[in-house]
């Protein structure tokens, strides 16, 4: 089967973060920005590094954008050139369009047009950094929707020892927990009677407001 092909539109830090780790994960990268010295910067890390303007409809479609499986979109500061480049690549029938937005406002206009999926790269990262300082046992936190979410949650001490019937999470809180991974190692579904040992990782899924009560009723 023929690797996927993904092109990243805007080579600011997200942007270039992101094409830089699927060209570490072997994918075929086309970085593009309308800067040339931002796409000289990329040259050595992707497979194609060009400098366009995408908002330049004739200059996607030379490209050959439309070929690619996957386009992000993570255009910085300019939101009219964020829509603008939305709109030519869902005209032009891009297979998966991943926009980054910068608000809830933007986000919105970018789901009416037509992306595939909404990204809030400082958004979640804000989410996150809080609850690793107000939840040392949270390892992680990946929103689902604007009302659920998983985490990654460091078995605490109150924990350690008992099996999942016995801290009945899911009768509890209404969270549901998906996997536990004991080193390297990953117990996916796991059963009521699996116990929890000491250094298990719990992945849990669950409303935000759900998953907060728990994370406050296991604060370590």
């Amino acid at each position: 089967m023929a690797k996927k092909q993904y092109a990243v539109i805007g080579m600011g830090r997200f942007g270039s973060s992101v094409a830089n780790a699927l060209s570490g994960m072997g994918f075929d990268v086309l970085a593009i920005d309308a800067d040339e010295q931002r796409t000289q910067e990329m040259s050595n890390v992707v497979t194609h590094a060009v400098s366009a303007d995408s908002t330049d409809e004739e200059a996607l479609r030379a490209l050959g954008i439309r070929n690619f499986d996957v386009v992000v979109v993570a255009i910085g500061e300019d939101i009219q050139s964020s829509i603008l480049t939305t709109l030519i690549l869902k005209d032009m029938g891009v297979p998966v369009l991943i926009v980054k937005a910068q608000n809830e406002l933007h986000g919105k206009v970018l789901q009416k047009i037509g992306a595939d999926k909404v990204i809030y790269p400082e958004r979640d990262m804000g989410l996150r950094v809080a609850h690793h300082l107000t939840s040392p046992n949270i390892l992680d936190y990946i929103e689902l929707s604007e009302d659920y979410s998983i985490l990654e949650m460091r078995a605490s001490e109150q924990m350690i020892g008992k099996n999942l019937l016995e801290l009945n999470i899911r009768a509890r809180f209404g969270c549901n927990v998906m996997a536990i991974r004991s080193g390297n190692s990953m117990n996916i579904s796991p059963y009521a009677e699996d116990r929890i040992e000491n250094g298990d990782v719990l992945i849990i899924v669950g409303h935000k407001d759900h998953l907060t009560k728990m994370e406050l009723a296991y604060p370590k």
